[in-house]
């Protein structure tokens, strides 16, 4: 692999962690006060699993942005990281607009967008590079679970 790749995957790899990783920090603040105060729905996984699952999940963005950023640069190839960037944005929002600013209503919207976001990336990684868009499947089954899961919390809450 060339440095020019070799730096591409670092890069592809970090940001989603790293955004992460904030988003995170974040979190973790409203976790034992507020977030613990709310009313769950019987469905609530354990606290414990979000961390491992974003982990995975984001290592396999990284990846898979880096199986799109390597291709021959084109307008299809641009679109995807366009949309790539638009989606790892709102994730990123999600964490802020949920656990820092408390409007589970507005996650919810968020949410959507964001899951409306990963559909357009896959369907642009998969005319880009097939196995690009097959390996964030999982990411867009845990969205799913994730807004059903908020709009739970805004309909108990």
């Amino acid at each position: 692999m060339s440095k020019k790749n070799i730096a591409k995957l670092i890069i592809s790899i970090a940001l989603p962690l790293v955004l992460g990783s904030v988003a995170g920090m974040f979190t973790s603040q409203s976790v034992p006060d507020w977030y613990a105060a709310l009313n769950k729905p019987a469905f609530n996984p354990p606290g414990w699993i979000f961390g491992p699952v974003w982990t995975l999940l984001y290592l396999l963005m990284g990846i898979s942005f880096f199986m799109v950023w390597k291709q021959e640069k084109d307008k299809l190839r641009n679109l995807a990281i366009l949309i790539y960037s638009v989606q790892l944005l709102l994730n990123f929002a999600w964490s802020f607009i949920f656990f820092y600013f408390k409007l589970i209503g507005l996650a919810l919207v968020e949410i959507v967008l964001l899951w409306c976001a990963i559909i357009l990336m896959l369907v642009l990684f998969k005319k880009v590079k097939p196995i690009a868009a097959y390996i964030n499947i999982p990411y867009l089954l845990w969205v799913s679970f994730a807004a059903i899961l908020n709009a739970a919390y805004y309909i108990l809450n």
